[in-house]
């Protein structure tokens, strides 16, 4: 075996790695140097905690075959070398089709680690169930790099949800911000799921209009926390929980639980794949979809809410 390629056990498979000594995130600045060896080590150890979140999901892949100073790729249609044993879906876009990529097991994780795609974005719908989202999700995006205001729109959102008795989840996005999730029981489509979305924002940011925002465009939102809903639609995606962020010192996007908020060292990227494993291990989100419910009702006591 040449020292270019090494080989990793992933199930009952085995997954060749090819220049695993390669630099993807190249450490200048403050963060740590980084290898394709050391990424597919961390999908390695966090993918018992990260295949729940993707299986059964298509995926948008973000790669960078040359590290973080290379070209940036956004993949969807899965290319004719991969292997057939990875699992993949056609699903109809406008003018034809996609074949995107599906990863169900640790196998395809570790491959893809090797295609050098730093950062996964799922969908918010799985195959058999496509056009049903089984999760909302709220991107709470700052003006500038302010994670008090991320922490305060947080707070805010998650007690609407739990006056609307939605059960509601944090990230860390790895970037700036964090998003928080709701799941769902999969009853409605998504236009049903982001319209209901949309007015939740727009009644937040009405109570708050000095600090929180719904407009799309960055020249109407001043320094107000943008409330984006925009992930709620059909072939749209959000990046997977514990995947890593394409930037310096590879941070992770993480689940946290909702006591982490306050914690004084938080901020959107607190872990990196140095450390994520620790607060994977804790499993926020174990139990996350037993608490999935129908927008029925809490679309009822919104429309009460508003109209009074």
């Amino acid at each position: 075996m040449s020292d270019d390629v090494r080989s990793v056990r992933a199930g009952r498979r085995t997954v060749e790695v090819h220049r695993p000594g390669k630099v993807l995130f190249p450490g200048d600045g403050d963060g740590k140097e980084y290898t394709k060896g050391d990424l597919v080590d961390y999908y390695r150890s966090v993918a018992a905690f990260m295949l729940p979140h993707l299986r059964g999901r298509p995926l948008m892949l973000e790669r960078h075959p040359d590290g973080l100073g290379g070209p940036r790729f956004m993949q969807k249609n899965t290319p004719d070398n991969y292997p057939d044993w990875i699992s993949r879906v056609e699903l109809p876009k406008e003018g034809g089709t996609v074949c995107h990529t599906v990863c169900d097991d640790s196998a395809t994780l570790l491959y893809l680690a090797d295609q050098a795609a730093l950062t996964l974005h799922r969908w918010l719908s799985r195959v058999g169930r496509i056009d049903r989202p089984d999760r909302m999700v709220f991107d709470l995006d700052p003006a500038r790099d302010d994670f008090a205001a991320v922490r305060e729109a947080a707070w805010q959102l998650g007690e609407l949800l739990d006056e609307l008795r939605l059960s509601s989840a944090l990230m860390t996005t790895g970037s700036r911000g964090v998003h928080v999730i709701v799941p769902l029981n999969g009853h409605h489509d998504f236009d049903e799921t982001r319209a209901f979305a949309r007015d939740v924002a727009e009644t937040l940011a009405e109570a708050h209009p000095d600090r929180l925002t719904t407009a799309a465009r960055k020249k109407d939102r001043g320094d107000r926390l943008y409330l984006d809903v925009g992930r709620n639609a059909y072939a749209q995606t959000a990046v997977a929980p514990l995947t890593v962020r394409a930037l310096p010192g590879a941070p992770v996007a993480t689940p946290i639980d909702w006591t982490q908020l306050d914690d004084p060292g938080l901020t959107a990227r607190r872990w990196t794949i140095a450390d994520a494993l620790d607060q994977a291990r804790s499993n926020p989100w174990a139990d996350l979809m037993s608490k999935a419910r129908s927008l029925g009702p809490a679309r009822r006591r919104l429309n009460a809410l508003r109209q009074g």
